[in-house]
């Protein structure tokens, strides 16, 4: 009988630690962070959770990566001492849950491009903190998207 109950407890722990596998998400899909897409529709069909990496693709010189918060996001406006990535192959852990916010920083990208795109990362489950959104956060649309997995992750920059 004891490893029955046993047998019961280990598939119920099973169930609720179920393990998930944080994934590799390259923006923009296969196209990559290039002016002419409509990232924050992209964005929309995705889900993303704390772990996942967010890889940005492009060529190197043309275009950058810099997290902004919402305001800055709305007005496309990279902050003071702002760092922009500058790799081409740029690595994002999402190590927090919550609202983020990307642009692409050269010229005028982000507006017209418009090289943007805001997410909330929830924590691994779907569950989203309390906090997730922030004020003048814009609208979403919907759109299909697909993440990419990969057997091994990069070294992802500490950014969140």
């Amino acid at each position: 009988m004891a490893s029955k109950a046993f047998l019961i407890a280990v598939a119920m722990a099973a169930t609720i630690v179920a393990p998930t596998m944080a994934k590799e998400i390259l923006v923009g899909g296969a196209d990559g962070w290039r002016l002419g897409i409509n990232y924050q529709a992209w964005a929309d069909g995705i889900e993303f959770d704390v772990g996942d990496t967010l890889v940005f693709n492009y060529v190197a010189g043309n275009h950058n990566v810099i997290k902004v918060n919402g305001t800055d996001f709305q007005l496309c406006a990279a902050p003071l001492g702002a760092a922009p990535l500058t790799s081409g192959h740029d690595v994002i852990l999402l190590a927090t849950p919550g609202r983020k916010w990307y642009i692409c920083g050269v010229a005028n990208h982000c507006q017209a491009g418009p090289m943007k795109f805001a997410i909330t990362v929830q924590v691994q489950g779907g569950r989203s903190p309390p906090s997730a959104s922030a004020p003048g956060s814009p609208p979403s649309a919907s759109a299909p998207g697909s993440p990419s997995s990969a057997s091994a992750p990069s070294p992802a920059s500490p950014c969140s």
